[in-house]
């Protein structure tokens, strides 16, 4: 287990164990960040890793964890954005009985038409 030097934005410098970080990369894009629990205020620090840190990070025995973007990012997007009263009616029609039939009543609607 080694011993590396991190920052908390409320702390400043802190040691803390390899074992303590946990090291992240996309596969997407290969931008990596690694986190810890700060010892000092118990805050969870999150930061940017370029490349070397990542490597530095995991060969001194760091976990590295590997994950993608959602696949909803790269789906067609057909229609007009959502606004804040798309949302609004949305969270509105949630509060009432029935909503789930009526959203698939919406549906079947919208699917009839196309």
């Amino acid at each position: 287990m080694a011993m590396v030097r991190a920052t908390c934005p409320d702390c400043g410098d802190v040691e803390i164990s390899t074992d303590d970080v946990q090291v992240r990369v996309c596969v997407d894009t290969s931008s990596g960040s690694y986190s810890f629990w700060c010892p000092g205020c118990d805050l969870r620090v999150a930061k940017r890793a370029e490349p070397a840190v990542v490597h530095l990070l995991v060969s001194s025995g760091a976990p590295l964890t590997m994950w993608r973007l959602p696949a909803e990012l790269t789906e067609a997007r057909s229609g007009p954005p959502l606004t804040h009263d798309d949302l609004l009616a949305f969270h509105q029609l949630l509060a009432t009985d029935g909503w789930l039939a009526r959203v698939a009543a919406m549906l079947d609607r919208r699917g009839a038409g196309s």
